[in-house]
């Protein structure tokens, strides 16, 4: 939903669900989730509370839904790296993290949105928890899949600590913990993936 256009020229161009969904992600990426009123995401994408009712039933799955587009871009990273990277699953993985890499310095005073919706909706079963749940769940299946096309020993164990390693890079960046945060990830994934091919090496030379 990004673009050049300055934001006032944007929204007249865009049709009205999109316009809510625009001003939903500006407004809860900014401010919070449970912070912004139906009313006051009415008031920035230029249209009424009913209008959005039309579209939304209600506050909650305009969250999902904006959720659900967070997570599509997300997959849509994985299909990159597949198509620039066929057959090479191991720069898919470095590519995926290149990607969260790349995209740090905006989590360093925005944050990551599945963190920040997570910390704000407690109940496991808001529709919105449940979009989290399902993508992470779906992004660890498509990770464990490319390390076990790159044949490493324990893809399960490996998709954990990439995992871990681009998670807790988000959450730092978002803190300002760690310093060259985008470095640091790919010097650690790096690793990781050398660790468990070095391991699959191992294996085979003693069998």
């Amino acid at each position: 939903m990004a673009s050049t256009l300055r934001r006032p020229s944007r929204v007249a161009k865009l049709p009205p669900r999109e316009r809510i969904l625009d001003a939903a992600e500006e407004l809860f990426q900014r401010e919070g989730i449970r912070q912004v009123g139906v009313q006051t995401i009415a008031d920035k994408a230029e249209t009424t509370k009913m209008a959005i009712y039309r579209h939304f039933e209600t506050k909650d799955a305009l969250v999902a839904e904006w959720l659900r587009i967070v997570a599509a871009d997300y997959q849509a990273a994985f299909d990159r790296v597949e198509t620039e990277h066929p057959d090479r699953p191991e720069e898919q993985i470095l590519g995926l993290a290149r990607f969260i890499a790349e995209g740090l310095p905006s989590l360093s005073y925005r944050g990551c949105p599945f963190i920040n919706s997570l910390a704000e909706l407690p109940d496991r079963l808001h529709p919105a928890r449940q979009v989290i749940e399902d993508h992470k769940a779906h992004q660890t299946r498509r990770l464990i899949g490319m390390c076990t096309q790159a044949q490493m020993s324990d893809p399960g164990q490996a998709a954990a600590e990439i995992t871990f390693v681009l998670e807790g890079a988000q959450v730092s960046t978002q803190n300002g913990s760690i310093d060259q945060t985008g470095d640091r990830l790919m010097k650690i994934v790096e690793g990781i993936v050398d660790r468990h091919r070095s391991h699959l090496g191992a294996h085979r030379a003693a069998d």
